[in-house]
């Protein structure tokens, strides 16, 4: 991270499934990667760029941008100054019960839209957030529910219960299912199209328009998330990298900070406690 960049991540426990980052990046470059959770970020300064969905999207000051889970994603500077923005990173589980309380239907909450520009809202959104960082854990929990309300209320719409699109392909769930089970001793591509009678780059593709992810940055999203999990059971990160199949700590470090944005130590002094997920 450039002498420019800056970024803190953290959780409370007034907000049980929420993960906050605060962050300013110049020459940052998030790879192509999913969270299990939403995406809620707040633009604060200069323009960030990110590919979702099958468009190239330019958020700036005042925009935000509303990520589904599971959803592939890159992100980087979109002007030479980089952006700063905060970030509410919540749970499926977070954002339903909010939901539950709010909307007819049944479904998951989903944002069909992906930036809009609605100043009140983000208001909202930023007051919580600050309130989050100063640990006003009555403010941060009110606020934040507030906020997500409004967001639900003017954005959200309900996704369809079902499978998801990935199982629409036996080939492509099968191999997630390899990947899943071989997360620390992952086979090559030629074994894993083999194990789905496919070639190789029939399975690339077929995996990539199903799932928005190759196989390998699939699988480091996987070992992302479950690092995830682990440091914030307190698991030492020499440990987890081990753990999740990363071949030593090193690679465990270049990895995380590249996809979370800060390192896994700093994550994990961020504060640890048992979430749904």
């Amino acid at each position: 991270m450039s002498d420019l960049e800056r970024a803190r991540f953290w959780r409370t426990p007034a907000l049980p499934g929420v993960d906050l980052l605060k962050a300013r990046y110049v020459t940052h470059r998030f790879p192509p990667h999913a969270h299990e959770g939403y995406t809620i970020a707040m633009i604060l300064s200069g323009v960030e760029e990110f590919a979702y969905r099958g468009s190239v999207h330019r958020v700036s000051a005042g925009d935000l941008a509303m990520l589904n889970p599971q959803e592939a994603h890159d992100g980087h500077a979109g002007v030479p100054g980089g952006w700063s923005y905060r970030v509410l990173y919540p749970s499926v589980e977070f954002v339903s019960d909010i939901a539950d309380e709010l909307m007819t239907g049944r479904g998951t909450p989903c944002f069909p839209e992906t930036v809009v520009h609605h100043p009140p809202t983000v208001a909202l959104l930023r007051a919580a957030h600050a309130a989050a960082e100063r640990g006003d854990d009555l403010a941060s929990s009110t606020l934040t529910r507030t906020a997500f309300a409004a967001l639900l209320g003017r954005y959200a719409s309900r996704r369809p219960t079902g499978a998801p699109r990935w199982d629409n392909d036996p080939a492509v769930r099968r191999a997630r299912e390899i990947l899943h089970e071989r997360l620390v001793d992952p086979p090559t591509i030629e074994d894993l199209a083999r194990a789905v009678d496919m070639g190789p780059f029939a399975l690339i593709r077929a995996f990539k328009a199903a799932t928005g992810l190759p196989p390998h940055a699939y699988l480091n999203t996987l070992r992302i998330i479950r690092a995830r999990r682990l440091l914030q059971a307190g698991t030492p990160p020499a440990q987890v990298a081990g753990d999740v199949g990363f071949t030593d700590q090193a690679h465990l470090n270049r990895h995380f900070k590249r996809t979370v944005g800060v390192p896994p130590a700093a994550y994990q002094r961020a504060g640890t406690y048992k979430t749904g997920t």
